[in-house]
Formats: structure tokens, C-alpha cells, sequence
């Protein structure tokens, strides 16, 4: 966005105009602090929104004058691209259509935000690419970690390719679903190249030919790798058919990453192999001397393992213990969720470099009125340090911005309203977020609009799909003034709880409406008719054009307005003066022939679904600031609250049949979180099905899926404790991580339990079975596990996606410590009796 200021009218940049009238002004808008952006004059509508410049803070310690230009993007162009070569041409105009002694500044940028954004992003991939790496060389080794950093290069690009045939581009949330792939994406390389670097070091396999022991490495992961990956896609996958606003915001995670998946599963049975038998040729057979293979020496902790191990399957009260000991964290982690040291909330808070201040008086406020509350308000605003620049909007609306589409900022009109755009400091160069400086800075804009009058309203842009307000009561009856009554009484009740603030209501306040009634006989016995009147008064209060002014030096023609000078016609005793003309050309003054009355003026009524409503609006603070636990407080007094005798029907995600009974629904930010948990509780279940028919048809056995899919539900143990540590609010992203780690969780259990039944078809008795499959398996499962938490580990501290990291990685460590034990054990507890049951006990322990 541009502005112009300093004596004249400014440029701002960004493609909504704002030109002079022909008259007195009719609305404003002022840069404060060095940034220009505003305008005088009949207002035309904003075609788009604009960015911020911090370089000129001290060019206008008072306000200017100014004019902004708002350039919107097609889709399908690029923003960044489309920024530069705006402000490129924008200088080109210094000089020639911009005088000198104007100035012009940036004020909003959004291609430079979004340069900024993916420049982030696509390091911190890179980041989590050589972090992968670097694990994988310190565990397995430089070479093998060459092969598997082979996969991940190539598993991108073919992603890439997904999203460009999908029609998606390089933005935010396709940078993070890159970023989310990469923890999972090598896992199958992982598998199948430890599994062949083991195979290697076995001294039985040394003289034989490296192409049999690594197809013979392969066969024996590959069919549990199989399915392991597509429990891991079908865990992630069902998250595509969200629906709501979020859906098609979060589309492109799990479809970025079930390709991924698809696409690494093959990298790791055609390509992973062939590289690891050209890398790995002359260093095979040596071995490591830290478990890497069966005979190898074991390490203290996997002895400690075994003895520990050895206890649970072979002592019922140590084992009946340790279950119980696990339930008992389970469900003290859950307790974490109605103690409230974990809040659920939609989507957290997003750092931005800007934020709005919406102002709203009563209807009938004078121009002037508002202009004194907004420089007010801007003169308490700029002295903050973090901001760089306020533009003042007074009696019409600012650019388009992404509150404004959904909130109906754009349409604001009249001498009653106003918006003021506050731009901040670059994240980078400030420690305030900006949500905490929108809340610090409340109080003190809710002290100023109370000694006006006025509602005032801090928009922040959201993080994900933009909502009417965080809270939105929808009130619905048979009697729409008895719905304003009962929208007031709600309206106070908003106010009067503790947490709830910027309480408003789209309901106008009372206004005299002047009615002037023609006494028909006395305008007939002047020969007068009512239609002459009527022109008489409007052409004196509203004008009328004349013509064009045609100037040599002007792009456009001057309209010439004829219109009564403001002071002829600023009250009712000017009005009944003019002087209306009778046939016989006698000037009647209008009083003569008008009575005058006072009546309240009709007051605009809303429809949602073709019944009428009230809406009344308020966003949320405090200590929690999610709409779901001031949502509950409210519907305790709601329940108490009755209109004509009736009780008021609360709806949550519908809305109601009719009009015809006393109803309310809460909309906002609660009716689209709603719908996505309720979508991704579905999704969940659905994953669940899935992995449970996946299993089930691969082990061909009802009850092993259940052993296998205990593990699920442990990494909640993880997750919730880790989001009350770091003060994170549970968000749907972290819904997201929680569900896609299911399928993670779920693979090592495959892994594991089918190493487990490997061993018994080799003739390995049951308990040690059990036991060395743990000990064994734990390596590949230990890396897959770190490689999820390292690739996470980037976007920990993003605003939006910081719920999804700590799922993914709280949610990890907690099932790879628990189900290493407490699925081999349950695979142990319900194999023993199956056995039992068949009446072959020769492989189960004496238990104590």
C-alpha cells in the first residue's frame, strides 16, 4: 500500500482510491507516524489492501492528509514477484507523476511477508533434511546415512510434482506439509537399510553374495514395512475430507504426505537397496560391537531390557503393575483437559506485523465526533514501541484485508464509523507478539472510546479461516423487537462475564427522523404540488449536478454540484425557509406549507436463512482465550434465562427449523471449531477402522490388531503434559499430529509384533520371542521415532503449527518408552492364553 502526505495528498500502495469531493469533506483518513495513508471526499470503494514500510517513523508526527492505493493480486501470480514490480514501477513515477514534495510510502507489504514466510520455511527444511541425516550417520553410520538421504531429495520433488498437478502453490501450508513429510518419509528407508547393514554384519551371510543377503534383508522387513506404511497413510489421509473452512486450508498436509509415503516406499524397495549394495560394497561384515546384529555384544540398556522384561512376563504381579501403572498415566494425562491445564482452542494466535482497531458510535455521531475518538486513539498508539505507523479511517472503510472479506469491514459507511490500521515493527525486531500488544493495549483503547461512547474492536488477523468474531450469538423468535430486547439482555450479559470483551451488537441505536408531512390544502390553494416540494427539498439538502468542468490540465472532467451552503441548511428553521415557487410566482417558504414531526427512524433488520436475527459479537481474554470455556460458562445463565415464559433453545452446529420459538446459536470461531474436531474425531475413526482391516488381513487374526493398536492411545501421555508445560493451547493442529502420529505408532507395533512371530516360526520359544524382539527391533524403531522428532522439531516454535510439533514429538517419545514394553507384554498375555487355550503350554513360562 502507498501513502501520500506532506502538504499534499498521498500515494499509498495497494489499488483503492480515494479522491476530493466537490464539497466540504465527507470522511477521512490520516497516516500518523510515518507511514501515509487516507483521504478526503466522497469515498469510493477499496479494491484491495496494502503493506507497511517502518523506514520513516519520524517523517509525520502529526497527522496527514493522505490518499491509498491498494493493488490485489490475480490468482495463480505470484506476490512476491508482483510486490517488486509494483514498487519498481511505483519509483519509476517519482519525479514525473509523483511530484517531489509528495511523499510516498510502503505501509503494508504482504510479498515481502510471503518472501519472508517460505525463505523461513525452506530453511528450516533444510535444517530438518541435515538433522535426519545427522542422525541417521551417528546411529547407523556416514555411509548408510548417504543412502538414506538419497530418498529424500528425490520423495520431494516427486511430492512437488503431487501439489503442482493438484493446482496448489508454494505457500505456507504446502511449505509445512514438506517440512511434516520429512520426519515420515524416511522412515521406510530407515527400516530397510538398517535391517540390510544388520544383515551384512551377520557372520553366517560373510562369503555369501551381498544381492542375496540384501534381497534376503528386504523379503524379511518388506511385507511388515508394507503395511506398516500404509497404516501410516491411512492414518493421515481421512484428514483430507475435513470439510468446513478448514478443510481445503488443511488439505494439502495429508495429501502431501500420503504421496510422500507412496513415494518412499518405493524409493526404499528399488532405490534403497541398489544404493546401499554401490555404497556399502567393501564395508559389509564389519561389525560394530553395539548390538548391530543378533550375536553381536549388547549394550547395558538392552540387558537392563531384558531383565526387565524377563520380570513382566514372568511375574503376574510385576506385570499386572505395570499395566496398571500405565492406565493410571493415561488417564492422569487426560485429566489434563477438564483441569484445564490444557485449553482447546481452534487455531492459536499468529504473530502479525499489523492489527486493526474497529470504531463504532451510535448512529447519528457527527464526523468530527468520531475523527476526535480515532486521533485519540492513534495518539495513544503510535507512542508504543513496536508501533511503526497508524492510518486513520474516519466515516468510511480502510483497504480490503482478510478480515474485512468475511467481516463486512469494507462496506462500513457513515459519519458514525471508523478503522484505524496499526502497523507494527517486524517480528524479528520486536519481542512483543502481536496478540500480547493487542491485549496490553486494550485497556487503555477501551478507557478512551468510554469516555465517547464509543464500541471499539481490535481485529488481529486470524491464523486460519477468518470468522464474523470469535463469539457470535445468533438470536432467533417470532417477535424481532422482543429479539433486540433479548439480544440486549444478552449483549449485558456478555459484558458482565469475566473474560469477555469488545461486546457489540448489529443493532442501530434510536434515531429522530424528521418527517415533512405536506398539508395537502394549503399546498393546493398555492397551486403547489407535493412532488414540487419533495424536488424543492432534496435539491436543497442533496444537490444536484449541472454539468462538467472541462480542464485543460485535469485527466478527468470536474462534476459541478448546485447544493445550498451548509449553514443555509443545518436545521429545521433553515429548512422551513426556503422558498418554494407557486405558479403565479409567488415564493412560498416550505413552512407554510409542511408540518414538521419527530419520529424514530426505522431500524435495519438482519436475515440469516430468511428468519430474522440479532446478532450479538464479542471476542475473548483473559487467561483463557479460547471461546469454548467462556461458551460453557455462558450457557449455564443462558439456561436460567426466559423470554415471554419460555425457555431459550441454545443450537450449536445447526441452526434452528423456524422462527416461530425462542431459539440461539452460537457461531464464530466456535461453529467452525465444531465442525473440525467433530471432522477429525470422524477422520479418526476412520483411521482407526482402517488400520484395524489393514492389520487384520495382514496377520489374519481379530485380536492382534487390538494388542498392535494399543499403542495409540499412549501417546497422549506425551502430548498433553507437553502442551501444559510450554503453555500451548490443544488446537486442531495438534488433532492433526495426534492423529498422524497414530500411524507412526501403529508401524513400530507392526514392526515389532511382526519380528515377534518371526521368531516363533523359527522355533524361538514365546517369552524370549517377546523379549528379543524388543531388543532387537529397537534400533530401527528408536531412529524412525527420532527422525519424526527432529523433522518436527523446525516448526516448534511456529505460531500455528507448534500444536502439531509437540504432537508429533511429546507424542513419540511417550509411545516409543511405552509400547517398546507394553506391546510386547499384551502381544505376550494374549498369545499365552490362545496357547492355553490349544492346550500347547511348551512355550509358556511358569508364571509366579
Amino acid at each position: 500500500m502507498v501513502g501520500v502526505s506532506g502538504g499534499r495528498p498521498v500515494f499509498v500502495r495497494d489499488v483503492a482510491t480515494v479522491e476530493e469531493g466537490p464539497e466540504e469533506p465527507a470522511n477521512y483518513a490520516f497516516f500518523v507516524g510515518g507511514a501515509a495513508a487516507g483521504h478526503e471526499g466522497p469515498a469510493k470503494a477499496p479494491h484491495g489492501a496494502g503493506e507497511s514500510d517502518r523506514s520513516d517513523k519520524a517523517v509525520a508526527a502529526s497527522p496527514q492528509p493522505a490518499v491509498t492505493l491498494a493493488v490485489a493480486k490475480r490468482k495463480g501470480t505470484n506476490a512476491i514477484v508482483l510486490a517488486d514490480k509494483v514498487l519498481e514501477k511505483v519509483e519509476g513515477l517519482k519525479g514525473t507523476y509523483i511530484p517531489k514534495d509528495v511523499l510516498v510510502t510502503t505501509t503494508r507489504n504482504y510479498g515481502e511477508t510471503a518472501a519472508e514466510k517460505s525463505n523461513e520455511l525452506l530453511f528450516h527444511m533444510g535444517i530438518a533434511i541435515l538433522s535426519v541425516t545427522l542422525l541417521v550417520a551417528l546411529t547407523l553410520g556416514f555411509r548408510e546415512s548417504a543412502v538414506v538421504l538419497f530418498a529424500i531429495p528425490v520423495t520431494l520433488a516427486l511430492t512437488l510434482l503431487v501439489f503442482f498437478l493438484y493446482g496448489y502453490t508454494l505457500n505456507r501450508i504446502t511449505l509445512f506439509a514438506l517440512i511434516f513429510s520429512i520426519g515420515i518419509l524416511v522412515d521406510d528407508a530407515i527400516v530397510v537399510v538398517e535391517n540390510v547393514v544388520r544383515h551384512f554384519r551377520l557372520p553366517e551371510n560373510r562369503g555369501r553374495s551381498l544381492t542375496e543377503v540384501a534381497v534376503e534383508a528386504v523379503d524379511e522387513v518388506g511385507n511388515p514395512t508394507i503395511l506398516a506404511t500404509f497404516a501410516v497413510i491411512a492414518a493421515v489421509l481421512p484428514m483430507a475430507f475435513v470439510g468446513g473452512m478448514m478443510g481445503p486450508y488443511m488439505r494439502p498436509i495429508p495429501i502431501g504426505s500420503s504421496a510422500a509415503m507412496v513415494f518412499s516406499l518405493f524409493i526404499a524397495f528399488v532405490i534403497s537397496p541398489w544404493a546401499a549394495l554401490r555404497i556399502l560394497k567393501g564395508h559389509a561384515g564389519k561389525t560394530g560391537g553395539h548390538g548391530d546384529h543378533d550375536s553381536a555384544p549388547e549394550g547395558p540398556s538392552t540387558r537392563l531390557y531384558r531383565v526387565v522384561m524377563g520380570a513382566l512376563l514372568h511375574n503376574r504381579l510385576v506385570r499386572l503393575s505395570f499395566l496398571v501403572g500405565v492406565i493410571v498415566l493415561l488417564l492422569g494425562a487426560l485429566a489434563f483437559v477438564p483441569l484445564k491445564w490444557v485449553t482447546v482452542k481452534m487455531l492459536p494466535f499468529d504473530n502479525k506485523n499489523e492489527f486493526q482497531v474497529i470504531v463504532d458510535m451510535d448512529e447519528g455521531t457527527t464526523l468530527e465526533t468520531t475523527s476526535r475518538v480515532t486521533e485519540d486513539i492513534a495518539d495513544y498508539l503510535k507512542d508504543e514501541p513496536e508501533v511503526t505507523d497508524v492510518q486513520r479511517y474516519v466515516g468510511t472503510a480502510g483497504p480490503y484485508n482478510f478480515n474485512g472479506l468475511v467481516r463486512h469491514y469494507y462496506l462500513r459507511r457513515g459519519a458514525n464509523v471508523a478503522d484505524l490500521q496499526v502497523n507494527l515493527l517486524p517480528k524479528h525486531d520486536r519481542k512483543a507478539q502481536s496478540h500480547d500488544l493487542a491485549k496490553r493495549v486494550r485497556p487503555k483503547l477501551d478507557e478512551i472510546a468510554a469516555r465517547y461512547g464509543a464500541t471499539v474492536t481490535i481485529a488481529e488477523v486470524p491464523p486460519g479461516p477468518p470468522v464474523l468474531q470469535t463469539l457470535v450469538a445468533e438470536i432467533y423468535g417470532p417477535d424481532y423487537e422482543k429479539q433486540r430486547e433479548l439480544g440486549r439482555k444478552i449483549r449485558d450479559l456478555f459484558r458482565r462475564t469475566e473474560g469477555i470483551v469488545d461486546v457489540d451488537w448489529y443493532t442501530e441505536a434510536d434515531q429522530s427522523k424528521f418527517q415533512f408531512v405536506v398539508d395537502k390544502e394549503k399546498a393546493a390553494l398555492n397551486g403547489i404540488s407535493t412532488e414540487q416540494v419533495t424536488h424543492t427539498l432534496g435539491l436543497a439538502l442533496n444537490g444536484m449536478s449541472i454539468g462538467l468542468a472541462h480542464q485543460p490540465l485535469e485527466q478527468e472532467d470536474v462534476p459541478l454540484v448546485a447544493r445550498l451552503p451548509r449553514a443555509e441548511r443545518s436545521s429545521l428553521e433553515d429548512l422551513k425557509e426556503i422558498k418554494v415557487m407557486s405558479p403565479t410566482g409567488v415564493l412560498v417558504p416550505l413552512g407554510e406549507l409542511v408540518t414538521v414531526k419527530e419520529v424514530t427512524a426505522d431500524k435495519s433488520i438482519y436475515h440469516k436463512n430468511l428468519m430474522p436475527v440479532v446478532y450479538v459479537v464479542a471476542d475473548v481474554g483473559g487467561r483463557q482465550e479460547s471461546p469454548v470455556y467462556a461458551i460453557l460458562k455462558l450457557n449455564k445463565k443462558l439456561h436460567q434465562m426466559r423470554c415471554e415464559g419460555q425457555k431459550i433453545k441454545l443450537y450449536n452446529s445447526t441452526l434452528p427449523a423456524s422462527s416461530d420459538h425462542w431459539a440461539m446459536k452460537w457461531d464464530g470461531e466456535w461453529h467452525v471449531t465444531i465442525e473440525v474436531f467433530r471432522d477429525l474425531g470422524i477422520a479418526f475413526g476412520a483411521v482407526m477402522i482402517l488400520i484395524y482391516v489393514l492389520v487384520v488381513g495382514w496377520f489374519q487374526h481379530f485380536k492382534t490388531p487390538l494388542v498392535i493398536m494399543a499403542a495409540i492411545p499412549f501417546s497422549l501421555v506425551g502430548i498433553l503434559p507437553a502442551h501444559a508445560a510450554l503453555g500451548a493451547f490443544f488446537t486442531a493442529t495438534s488433532m492433526i499430529g495426534f492423529i498422524a502420529g497414530a500411524g507412526i505408532v501403529v508401524r513400530n507395533s507392526i514392526i515389532l509384533v511382526d519380528f515377534i512371530e518371526l521368531r516363533l516360526q523359527q522355533g524361538m520359544p514365546l517369552d524370549q520371542a517377546v523379549i528379543d524382539a524388543g531388543a532387537v527391533r529397537f534400533r530401527p524403531m528408536l531412529l524412525t521415532a527420532a527422525a519424526v522428532i527432529v523433522g518436527a522439531s523446525v516448526i516448534l516454535f511456529d505460531p500455528i503449527f507448534q500444536g502439531l510439533a509437540i504432537s508429533l514429538m511429546a507424542g513419540e517419545v511417550a509411545s516409543l518408552l511405552l509400547s517398546r514394553m507394553t506391546v510386547p507384554v499384551l502381544y505376550f498375555v494374549r498369545k499365552r492364553r490362545e496357547l492355553a487355550v490349544r492346550g500347547d503350554r511348551q512355550d509358556v513360562p511358569t508364571q509366579s
